[in-house]
Formats: C-alpha cells, structure tokens, sequence
C-alpha cells in the first residue's frame, strides 16, 4: 500500500511528466524510490559493485523510459520492474562491464552517484544479518518475494507484475493468479527459511 509521501510524490512526478519536464521527474523519481530500489539491489545481490552498476543503469533507464511510461501501474511498481531488469541484463552478460554513460541532467546525475556512495553502509548490516544469510540460500524469486512483501510491504498485484518473467504485460485474471500463486509460495519460502533458521541454531 502506498504511503501518502508516495501518492504525493507520484502526483508531482505524474504533472512533471505531463509538462514534459522529464528532468524534474528524473529528479523527482531517484528521491522518491533511489534509496529504497538500491537497497533492493543490494540485498538481491549481496555484491556492492553489481548493485551500483545496476542502479546506474537503472536510472539511465529511467531517464529514458519515463516519458514513455503510461502510468497503468503505480510508480514504484514500473521502477522495481525497470530495476530488475537492469539487473538480469548485467548477470546474463557477466563478462561485461556496464559503463555508466552521464545523464543528461546534471543534479540527477549527482543524485545517482550519492546514492551509490551510500550503500556501504546499507551492505555492512544487511549482508552480516543471520536472516540475510539464510534468504541467500532460497531460489533468487523466493528471494525476492520475501523482500518485496515483508521488507517492502507491497501487494500481491504488485509482486505478480515486478516478478513477471515473460513478454508483455499480464492482464487481469492471469495477473490474479500469479498473485495467488506467489502468495502460495511465499508461505512454502517463509516455513523453508524458518527451517533453514532452525538448523543454524
């Protein structure tokens, strides 16, 4: 559920956009959901480097997707999509490298690179926390399931749309059931990891 910051926020990044100030939209979108998608990041990859090469492209991404974005879905909802993305294209090609190309917007630009900065912090206490360690040995969507609805308390609808694997989007009824599908098995990945704590002591 959205917080009311959240519904503010996408209303003024939803009026930017409507006067084609995607610089301000830019701007306004990394402030908004930056921290909290790098967090993501980091705790999906455990692995500070990849993270910052995925939020780099991300937010080139973003620069260049928002003023093709329709708003059919929440903000949030198309950023972690965009996010995820980014980051299987960069495992799928582990031997390159992404060069992140400098936005065209100097203060987002400088927004990216604070926000990159900062993860150290965030990696030093997510990745040495037992419960992390733990999620690490479930499969990569329980992974993410458990950090979108417990650490990110998003809906089922949501989840069903960022941990869509397939071409296109999904439309109403085929959306639904892959919400109750991951609801399912989220219970199975919440009882495996408490057996998982269990065994650890």
């Amino acid at each position: 559920m959205p917080t009311a910051e959240q519904e503010r926020g996408e209303a003024d990044i939803r009026a930017a956009c409507a006067a084609n100030d995607f610089a301000l939209a830019t701007r306004r979108t990394l402030e908004l959901y930056g921290p909290e998608l790098l967090g993501y990041l980091v705790a999906k990859t455990h692995d500070e480097d990849l993270a910052n090469e995925a939020f780099s492209l991300f937010s080139e991404h973003l620069w260049r997707g928002l003023p093709g974005f329709r708003w059919e879905s929440s903000l949030r909802t198309w950023v972690y999509v965009v996010a995820r993305n980014g980051l299987r294209m960069l495992q799928r090609k582990p031997g390159s490298r992404h060069r992140p190309k400098p936005l065209s917007d100097s203060v987002a630009n400088q927004m990216v690179a604070k926000l990159r900065s900062s993860t150290a912090i965030y990696l030093k206490t997510e990745v040495k926390d037992k419960l992390a360690r733990m999620r690490l040995k479930l499969e990569p969507v329980d992974q993410d399931i458990l950090v979108l609805r417990v650490a990110r308390k998003m809906s089922w609808i949501e989840i069903a749309k960022i941990v869509h694997e397939g071409e296109g989007a999904l439309d109403g009824p085929q959306l639904k059931r892959n919400a109750a599908r991951l609801r399912k098995r989220f219970e199975r990945a919440k009882a495996t990891l408490a057996t998982l704590m269990r065994a650890d002591g």
